[in-house]
């Protein structure tokens, strides 16, 4: 294993319930021998990567990932342009709003627009979650071909709960209701008690993706909300497919989305 890839692991340690790891944790995390934790992330120290907490022997991520991470957001125009939609969408209806993208099989955050409901979904920016058992997820795999799905998960998976899809087969299923749809929608599957729609476009120009969503406690959203947050994330990512000339965008039908439960 090359000392980069090493660095990445260690990345992927942190979340939103672990700002900063020790020595132990890479023992504990990774199964990574003592020593070599040790210098590896004395190294990433002393390469601007990682900075201590104070005088202890906890790190966390510097500045300068901060910084890169910036850069990345307001670079890529795809999001840029997502992230309005979403921002609008969430501000108009109430619920958070979350612009995603895909890294593999997981889901990744990357902005958000916490709702103004007293009861609302908090998921933390960067934190992963399965495709397969997401609505963000399934919108995006939707847009690869059934045989580039299968080969995401070459040894199965393990569904998180009952309401996920069990195997393959139920997966790519799922997958060709989102094509006809024009949306993805999810039900207390990764994240108990909460329900997500998710529409994904992306643009050619550069092979970016994204999933927009509108997450919300499961119990408190009536059916003709509902609808109005199908037809919203539909018609906001049709504007970008536009601009972007997305053709592996799926248009919205709202006939399947007034039936739907």
């Amino acid at each position: 294993m090359s000392i980069l890839s090493s660095a990445v692991d260690v990345l992927r340690c942190f979340s939103s319930t672990r700002h900063d790891v020790t020595v132990t944790d890479l023992v504990s995390l990774l199964g990574m021998p003592k020593s070599n934790a040790s210098r590896l992330l004395r190294a990433m120290r002393d390469e601007g990567l990682l900075e201590t907490v104070g005088d202890s022997k906890r790190y966390r991520p510097s500045l300068l990932l901060n910084q890169v991470g910036h850069l990345y957001r307001f670079a890529a125009s795809l999001i840029d342009r997502a992230d309005a939609v979403v921002g609008k969408i969430s501000d108009q209806i109430g619920h958070t709003g979350y612009i995603s993208v895909r890294r593999g099989n997981e889901i990744v955050g990357v902005t958000a627009h916490p709702g103004r409901h007293a009861l609302r979904v908090v998921t933390a920016i960067g934190d992963r979650i399965p495709a397969f058992a997401s609505s963000t997820g399934r919108a995006l795999l939707a847009r690869l071909s059934d045989d580039e799905v299968r080969a995401l998960y070459p040894e199965g998976f393990t569904a998180p709960s009952e309401t996920a899809p069990q195997t393959m087969d139920e997966l790519l299923a799922r997958l060709a209701v989102v094509r006809r749809a024009g949306f993805a929608e999810s039900h207390d599957e990764a994240v108990r008690g909460v329900r997500a729609i998710s529409v994904a476009v992306g643009d050619p120009a550069t092979g970016d993706e994204v999933a927009i969503c509108i997450s919300f406690p499961a119990a408190t959203v009536e059916p003709a909300e509902r609808l109005a947050i199908v037809r919203s994330l539909g018609e906001g990512a049709a504007e970008i497919a536009a601009l972007t000339q997305d053709k592996r965008f799926y248009p919205l039908n709202l006939s399947i989305a007034e039936t739907a439960p």
